[in-house]
């Protein structure tokens, strides 16, 4: 065989038509003595072409060849090469299990359990797989028994005599031989504690679905009772014994390595909880204690080792428990809970490479099923398999999930657990993840049956699997509610009305009657936009599903698809644009102002498609458009009507971004910058009011002095207003000033300042279908008893003279926000000496201003409300953190530029570069600010009107707490952070402000 220099050997050449990657070390595998005989067998050659990994197989060939005994070497050839099922069998695990291969080389005689099959053999079950375990004494034989059961079940599954459910049955049934057999090892060892308890073993996870992985934990949950005579505790102690010698006869690793992880967490308090309770005690938990997680995974309890009529016991008294769950009082915030896949905690490195929890893996597919499971279950045995796909095919069966799609979820299931086995195969480890090597990756595609192109081939097919999962694992809960209410072909099986009305009330809707006739009046017909409908309906009513109020949601869409159902780009826009439909779901179910605003004008949901659609418009863009508008107005009111359109629209721009900011999309996750969240509103809502007003004044000007007013006049923004701050429900407190222009009697300018400013609050309170804005002025010298409007002198000669400590602090908020700019700058340079005193504040003026905030605090809080709760004004709230800025800002604004700033996060950290205030107490404020802030906009989105306190209705509470980021169930958390938070403030308000030294 020795070839000419310089030119390939034969054999290289047929090594490499046969799929070796290293053609050169095979070869010089094949000239070793030991395979004399087979090195030109083309019967040999062929047979390792058709393995995953012929160069993997050779080298294991020749390990096993090199490990037996001188006189059985010759005898292991010889039938490799005459007897086609052990060649098929031996080569083909070789290929595809480098462990195996391991376990072949310590063990050689091994190989003999390949030779031959009895009729039993092609389909063993536990009776079978307990005899190959019967020889074991310890941990090390029995590890040694167990792999090589191991082994002859690999050879079916790679030679394809067995299927993947098959092959996951036969795991489950060679893992309840094990735990059989370390029972019996552990008992003989201590038979004293044998003798003193009834002890079973209930597998728990894929295991108890009779679906287990080549490696994977093995889930279980002990019970046991005491024997007669002896003493309970005595009986649980001895029990307990025994189950952990058991566990560990499996779990640890010894010189013949481990088998699997016995896993005992599911039981109940998992690890913190007695690994072995009496039968009354897992009773008593369950029906006290357990959450809705605890019933799904009980779903798969099954009795396998130990005492057999406890076992039975054990899995009759819980299984009513199981099918009971949906009654729960909070299944539904569990369920939509659980719903969301939990992908945190996976590397984002990783997460493009997990078969079982990324997106579109095997956990979708399984929770899936076992949702509906527990939906339906309930009425109907025939769902109550613990194994996925036949629990898959009953739902099929019964109508609870379309045929077409369980038949897809079926095929993508099978195809990614068959990756994952062999993934697990190769070393016998625990892993999820596809390999990113080209040499895993080409073993694993031909393991599967690619041999063209095996990288590209898998990868494709992965891809397309991985997406069927995706695109379905959500749209099998509702797609079925669709034919509930739609007329279907002969044959086809659907959901009964009541079958659909409690899927729909486990999914969280109120009213699933309502639901139901919602969906038929969307989705029935044969009209295009019918089709349409029944396409986005499934998606959409997870989405819907998803929010506090799902009922709200599907409600809304109706009424937007009624207003917009005809014309021709909305059903488009939303079938196309991949995140139009996703942001639709999240405006319409988050609470009542953002559907309000849309349904003004439904066309404004175009803004949801364009990708710039939710970045807020600026103050000159606004400022544009509504004086463009004002100038082709015919007359005032038609003009203000076009300007309170406009600020609807980004009403709802801003509060759609504010709530897909909060809540996030499949796409992108939520805004983990909460405080600039904050800051885009309150820009947002403080540009767009700002922009009204400019729109308001042109046309009142307009409507009776044409262009020009006959004094110059301007609008100073004041409180939130002036501080950028505004939130939803917030009115624009305004100051008025104007001076006659050259010419003009005082009197005569004063009766235009005044006309002009009654002018605009009347526009801007016009009863329409657009929101108000609602003009505030009592801030202005005297309050509500003086003048609306002043000239500049005027306000120069109160300040001069009247002016109090706190209308300085008032000031500290002004900011012209419209009308003449030269004479809103002047304004501003006018009170800079009030609001910025030389030298700070006195003695006096700081007691003061700290007895005002006590006044404050004890008259203005509302009677019975809560004051650890109140955004505004309770403890911590906003109102502590804005007089404590606003000290410092009149202290030191002479001294330090960047405290002259109407806002209040700005000047804080303005505070702190200055060292006037430690960074952690500004942190805390901070802190504080953005979440009663947000608390504020929150009530505004959800209720619909403004409120400073957390809802006492339970839904909307929920909502408030979605949009604030808690998860369903999880109101009381929020509730106790906020408290947490706004506490720590007041520490910091008592410290800096009613005790910071002047």
């Amino acid at each position: 065989m020795t070839a000419v220099p310089g030119r390939r050997s034969s054999t290289f050449t047929r090594l490499l038509r046969h799929g070796f990657t290293d053609p050169s070390a095979a070869e010089r595998l094949l000239e070793l003595d030991d395979l004399a005989s087979v090195r030109s067998d083309p019967v040999l050659f062929e047979a390792l072409g058709a393995t995953a990994d012929p160069d993997l197989a050779l080298r294991g060939l020749v390990r096993l060849v090199e490990a037996e005994e001188e006189g059985e070497r010759q005898v292991l050839l010889d039938t490799l090469i005459t007897a086609k099922p052990l060649r098929d069998r031996l080569l083909g695990v070789l290929g595809a299990s480098e462990a195996l291969g391991d376990h072949l080389a310590r063990h050689p005689r091994d190989w003999q359990a390949l030779v031959t099959y009895e009729a039993v053999d092609l389909h063993p079950g536990v009776p079978e797989f307990e005899r190959g375990l019967a020889d074991a004494v310890d941990a090390d034989s029995l590890r040694v028994a167990y792999r090589r059961c191991l082994l002859t079940l690999a050879a079916r599954d790679v030679c394809g005599t067995t299927g993947i459910a098959q092959t996951a049955a036969e795991l489950a049934d060679l893992a309840t031989a094990t735990l059989r057999a370390a029972l019996a090892i552990a008992r003989t060892a201590a038979p004293e504690d044998a003798a003193q308890c009834r002890l079973a073993v209930i597998a728990m996870g894929k295991c108890g679905g009779q679906e287990l992985n080549y490696v994977s934990d093995v889930d279980v949950i002990f019970v046991a009772e005491a024997r007669d005579g002896v003493e309970e505790h005595k009986a649980l102690q001895a029990a307990t014994r025994v189950a952990a010698h058991m566990m560990r006869l499996c779990s640890e690793t010894t010189a013949e390595g481990t088998i699997w992880e016995v896993d005992a967490n599911l039981r109940p308090e998992g690890r913190n909880g007695p690994l072995v309770r009496t039968l009354s005690s897992h009773l008593a938990y369950y029906q006290r204690w357990a959450k809705t997680w605890e019933f799904q995974a009980l779903l798969k309890a099954r009795a396998v080792a130990g005492d057999p009529e406890l076992g039975a016991d054990y899995v009759d008294a819980v299984s009513p428990l199981v099918w009971q769950a949906a009654d729960r009082e909070n299944f539904v915030p569990d369920v939509q809970q659980m719903r969301r896949r939990v992908v945190d905690n996976i590397p984002a490195d990783r997460i493009d490479r997990e078969l079982k929890l990324g997106p579109g893996g095997l956990r979708d597919v399984e929770f899936a099923v076992q949702l509906l499971q527990l939906v339906h279950g309930r009425s109907d045995a025939s769902l109550r398999s613990g194994t996925t796909l036949e629990a898959l095919r009953a739902l099929a069966d019964g109508g609870y999930v379309g045929r077409a799609d369980a038949a897809q979820l079926d095929e993508a299931y099978r195809f990614l657990r068959s990756m994952e086995h062999r993934i697990q195969l190769y070393k016998l480890r625990r892993t999820h993840l596809v390999p990113e090597g080209e040499a895993d990756l080409r073993r694993l595609g031909r393991s599967l049956g690619m041999r063209t192109d095996p990288v590209a081939e898998l990868n494709k097919a992965w891809r397309r699997h991985a997406s069927v999962v995706r695109r379905l694992h959500e749209k099998i809960f509702y797609r079925p509610l669709l034919d509930a209410v739609a007329q279907l072909a002969p044959g086809e099986s659907r959901l009964s009305a009541r079958a659909a009305a409690i899927r729909l009330e486990a999914l969280g809707y109120a009213d699933p009657a309502a639901a139901l006739r919602h969906l038929e009046a969307l989705s029935s017909g044969v009209s295009r936009k019918a089709a349409i409908q029944r396409t986005l309906l499934p998606v959409l009513l997870g989405w819907f599903a998803d929010s506090a109020d799902p009922d709200a949601g599907l409600l809304g869409f109706r009424k937007v698809s009624d207003a917009l159902g005809k014309t021709p780009w909305y059903l488009r826009l939303l079938r196309d644009e991949g995140a139009a439909a996703e942001n639709l779901a999240r405006v319409l179910s988050a609470g009542r102002l953002a559907p309000d605003l849309l349904m003004r004008a439904p066309e404004a949901v175009a803004i949801l498609g364009d990708p710039e659609g939710l970045t807020p418009r600026t103050r000159e863009h606004l400022e544009q458009e509504v004086l463009a508008a004002v100038g082709r107005a015919d007359g005032a009111e038609s003009a203000v009507a076009v300007v309170r359109g406009v600020r609807r629209r980004e009403l709802f721009r801003t509060t759609a971004a504010d709530i897909i900011g909060s809540y996030g999309t499949e796409d992108s996750p939520a805004e983990q910058d909460l405080g600039a969240l904050v800051d885009r509103v309150g820009s947002a809502v403080t540009d767009l009011n700002a922009a009204t007003i400019a729109g308001a004044l042109r046309a009142a000007v307009r409507e009776r002095w044409g262009d020009t007013l006959p004094t110059r006049f301007a609008v100073i923004g004041m409180g939130r207003f002036g501080g950028h701050e505004l939130s939803y429900g917030s009115d624009a407190d305004v100051l008025f000033v104007h001076r006659p222009r050259e010419g003009v009697s005082d009197e005569e300018a004063g009766k235009a300042a005044n006309a002009v400013v009654g002018e605009m609050r009347r526009l801007l309170q016009l009863p329409t279908a657009d929101p108000p804005l609602l003009i505030d002025a009592d801030l202005r010298p005297e309050g509500r008893t003086g003048p609306m409007v002043r000239t500049l002198k005027s306000y120069e000669a109160y300040y001069r003279r009247w002016s109090l400590v706190w209308e300085s602090q008032a000031l500290l908020r002004a900011e012209h926000m419209a009308g003449d700019a030269e004479l809103g700058a002047e304004f501003i340079e006018l009170v800079n000496p009030l609001r910025y005193p030389a030298e700070g504040l006195g003695e006096d003026a700081v007691r003061e201003i700290r007895r005002l905030k006590a006044r404050m605090e004890s008259e203005r809080m509302p009677r019975g409300a809560d004051p650890t709760l109140h955004a505004k004004l309770g403890r911590g709230g906003l109102s502590d953190v804005e007089w404590t800025v606003q000290l410092l800002q009149m202290q030191h604004g002479w001294a330090e530029p960047g405290l002259r700033t109407t806002r209040t996060r700005e000047a804080l950290a303005a505070a702190c570069a200055a060292e006037l205030i430690p960074g952690e107490d500004a942190e805390m404020l901070d802190e504080a600010w953005v979440l009663a802030t947000r608390v504020r906009n929150a009530v505004m989105l959800v209720r619909g009107r403004p409120g400073d306190t957390f809802p006492s209705d339970p839904r909307e509470l929920a909502a408030v707490g979605r949009y604030l980021g808690y998860e369903p169930g999880h109101v009381g958390d929020m509730l106790d952070d906020y408290r947490r938070i706004t506490r720590r403030a007041r520490a910091v308000v008592e410290e800096r402000f009613y005790g910071a030294v002047v």
